[in-house]
């Protein structure tokens, strides 16, 4: 049965009680829309505002993403046919041309953060093409549909969170697409990463993650947050390694970015 919009709105911003009751979580759609209810509550007991609760109620649940989440096998290869899926030679042959053609840019993010441009390349190409690809899926009903499951409730919760507080700022919008599992723009940040990483690289006073500055700006800075070493080196074993393994959590993937990055670095 469809909720009345006006007892939506409602259950937004009615707390009972002085107590908010947890929004219980779910293994297929039939609860969505009563999770939705209770989690708006939530929300609207911790401030967040009327705008990105209203942009919440517009959220499908997304079989797509339940589908990418339970499917991601590419992660299982070896490291060399994970490479091969991933398309490593293209990635370094045109990491190295746009390394060349941004060669102002990556110097300047490289004496801000202490970031090379080969582990940003990597990240840009695996993750984009090169913003060739940035997704299509509804980014707040993914990160809902993801909040609500039952796999990994808490982590995402987190992540819907800062999507809503992203949606309150203007950055995020409910129209706003991406990867699906809730990743946006041309290096794919999943919301709480633009929260604490998201930067300005263009100079224009705002972050936007489809914008080519922004995102290598943003993805270096991540990197930096995360223990990155100017002058030290970034394969297995040196110190920059390990702010590459925050990028995500796949050993292949990690391996991966070393390798095309020092490769396109030289």
């Amino acid at each position: 049965m469809r909720v009345a919009k006006v007892d939506l709105f409602a259950a937004a911003i009615v707390v009972m009680g002085g107590s908010v009751e947890a929004a219980p979580c779910g293994n297929n759609s039939a609860g969505f829309e009563n999770w939705k209810q209770v989690f708006a509550q939530e929300a609207a007991a911790r401030g967040i505002k009327p705008k990105a609760i209203s942009a919440l109620m517009t959220t499908t649940y997304s079989t797509g993403t339940i589908r990418a989440d339970r499917g991601q096998k590419s992660f299982k290869l070896s490291l060399d046919a994970f490479m091969a899926k991933r398309g490593a030679a293209g990635i370094v042959s045109k990491g190295r041309s746009l390394k060349a053609a941004n060669a102002a840019l990556f110097a300047n993010i490289e004496k801000r953060y202490g970031v090379p441009p080969g582990p940003l390349l990597a990240i840009w190409g695996m993750e984009t093409g090169f913003g060739a690809f940035t997704g299509n899926a509804n980014t707040l009903s993914a990160v809902a549909t993801l909040a609500y499951d039952c796999r990994r409730p808490e982590y995402f919760t987190e992540q819907l969170y800062a999507a809503l507080t992203l949606v309150d700022r203007g950055t995020l919008s409910a129209g706003t697409r991406g990867a699906m599992h809730g990743e946006v723009g041309q290096t794919q940040f999943l919301p709480k990463n633009i929260l604490l990483y998201g930067t300005d690289g263009e100079g224009n006073g705002g972050v936007n993650l489809n914008a080519k500055a922004d995102a290598l700006a943003s993805t270096a800075n991540f990197l930096k947050g995360h223990g990155w070493v100017r002058g030290a080196g970034y394969q297995p074993g040196q110190p920059n390694f390990a702010a590459i393994q925050g990028w995500n959590a796949a050993g292949v993937y990690q391996q991966a970015i070393a390798i095309i990055g020092k490769r396109i670095d030289g």
